[in-house]
């Protein structure tokens, strides 16, 4: 199955996976997920749908583990799509953890999030806006948007996809200047994009190439959009 078909198959599926569709707990979990690593919720329940995270780590070291704990420990399902083989699509790995994942795990199909860091935020942008109905938004934590590659050619689509860029404070005219670039493309186009700027000092620590405010801001981006869309019944894992 192709990462497009595959893509299609797993939105649309309202359906909870029947109870023998259970997998065996989050240990026995990389032999089916193969490279991409999986992110299990505290107190996972089988019969609750939850939103899927798939992260792009880019360049650098990444822990899903520790970061989708300063995101949130009970909120959502996670996985991290392995480096795309040489030549190959760079949302292939992406489809590949969505499926296995909604495959296995207790996944709702239309709260689907691509999430990057640094050029993987760049190449989260990227996906979702060539695939914008395949997600329920998109999130670049310190990697600008592709300006000038054509990304808004679906744009109906695109209008209603919500996108997070998360950004350092940065002094350099040129990363203004795409800043504000990027800002009147949105605007100019009707689409939808949170901009939050973040002091220098806070966006790294010891151990993160992101900071625990960047990370809090996406839990709560999401879930304010899904309790958003989901009033009067509100999201039960919400923190």
């Amino acid at each position: 199955m192709s990462g497009r078909r595959s893509k299609r198959s797993v939105r649309g599926n309202g359906k909870q996976p029947a109870a023998g569709q259970v997998r065996p707990p989050r240990a026995a979990l990389p032999d089916w997920m193969g490279d991409a690593r999986v992110f299990l919720p505290q107190g996972y329940e089988a019969g609750y749908l939850y939103p899927l995270l798939v992260w792009l780590p880019g360049a650098g070291n990444f822990d899903l583990g520790r970061t989708m704990a300063r995101v949130s420990l009970r909120n959502f399902v996670a996985v991290q799509a392995s480096p795309p083989a040489a030549g190959a699509d760079v949302a292939d790995p992406v489809w590949e953890a969505i499926d296995r994942a909604c495959g296995r795990l207790s996944v709702h199909p239309d709260r689907i999030y691509v999430v990057g860091q640094g050029m993987g935020g760049r190449d989260a942008f990227r996906i979702a806006c060539r695939h914008p109905t395949a997600f329920a938004g998109a999130v670049s934590l310190g990697g600008g948007f592709p300006l000038d590659e054509g990304l808004f050619a679906r744009i109906a689509d695109v209008r209603r996809l919500p996108m997070l860029l998360c950004a350092p404070r940065d002094a350099d005219e040129a990363a203004a200047a795409r800043t504000d670039r990027t800002l009147r493309l949105f605007h100019a186009a009707g689409a939808q994009l949170a901009l939050r700027i973040y002091p220098a000092a806070e966006t790294h620590d010891a151990t993160h190439t992101v900071s625990r405010a960047m990370l809090a801001d996406v839990n709560r981006w999401v879930m304010d959009g899904i309790c958003g869309a989901a009033e009067p019944r509100r999201a039960a894992h919400a923190t």
